[in-house]
């Protein structure tokens, strides 16, 4: 099993950063690939970010391009999405999901039922 745990979510107006953290515990780390989703009201939950397990590899969804950056700190199992130049599109429900991923160290999972272990959320509100 793992556990996620996300952090770092709030009120931000448009423009503004915020730097989401995502602590995990259960597994080695290093075996996990990360993404981050997101949903916002009325939406379907969708992908916004994923990273490899070793971090050589990332992908991002093409509306938070050139603005967000996922990252990982092994030695802390956790992961970050940074997150820049924010919208009232940007506003949803943030979520952190692992998956073990044995053979690439490379992969980078995109869809919701790649991902077996996810946290709780963490709020994001961008105000315009």
């Amino acid at each position: 099993q793992v556990q996620l745990e996300e952090s770092g979510g709030g009120l931000v107006q448009a423009g503004g950063s915020l730097r989401l953290s995502c602590a995990t515990s259960g597994r080695t780390f290093s075996y996990l690939a990360m993404g981050w989703f997101r949903q916002a009201p009325g939406k379907e939950r969708e992908f916004v970010a994923g990273i490899s397990r070793s971090g050589s590899n990332t992908y991002y969804v093409d509306s938070v391009k050139g603005r967000f950056t996922i990252s990982r700190d092994n030695a802390k199992n956790t992961v970050y999405l940074q997150m820049n130049s924010l919208n009232p599109e940007d506003t949803a429900a943030y979520y952190c999901a692992a998956q073990a991923v044995y053979g690439s160290t490379l992969y980078v999972p995109k869809m919701q039922n790649e991902y077996a272990y996810w946290g709780q959320g963490t709020q994001v509100t961008v105000s315009s």
